[in-house]
């Protein structure tokens, strides 16, 4: 029974594909709980589709795992759930797409253009006025200013 080490596969085996949980890309996370991307380019709440969607449009070689789940995330909700494999080098070792060299490079892409989506634009409309709505009734409640 023969083991392959790392480096014997090819990175075009699916296992050699990189690892994106949406907590790197999470601008509510802290670096200790995973956040790997500064907070002013980390994004919202990504979910694991949102990443995979942005990555493939781009013509990344991705797939998604759904049930997988980041090992520092407590929260154990669906939306919390997933992790996206893309493959960032070819058979023979070399790029799949140059403006990708990196993983730190598709993580600051996929925050970049998860805003942009049309998922986030119809959602952030909405959403983002009773919000605020929200927590303004709840500063007046709180202590009152002398």
């Amino acid at each position: 029974m023969k083991m392959a080490c790392a480096a014997a596969r090819s990175p075009a085996d699916q296992d050699r594909f990189i690892c994106i949980y949406p907590a790197y890309l999470n601008n509510k996370k802290t670096i200790a709980e995973g956040r790997r991307i500064p907070i002013s380019k980390a994004v919202e709440n990504p979910t694991a589709t949102e990443i995979q969607d942005v990555c493939s449009a781009v013509g990344l070689n991705v797939f998604l795992e759904k049930n997988k789940m980041y090992s520092r995330e407590w929260n154990r909700d669906v939306q919390y759930r997933g992790r996206v494999r893309v493959q960032l080098k070819q058979e023979d070792g070399s790029l799949c797409l140059v403006q990708f060299p990196s993983r730190k490079s598709v993580m600051l892409y996929a925050a970049e253009m998860i805003p942009k989506l049309k998922t986030r634009t119809q959602k952030t409309g909405g959403a983002d006025q009773s919000l605020q709505q929200g927590e303004g009734s709840k500063k007046g409640k709180g202590k009152k200013k002398k």
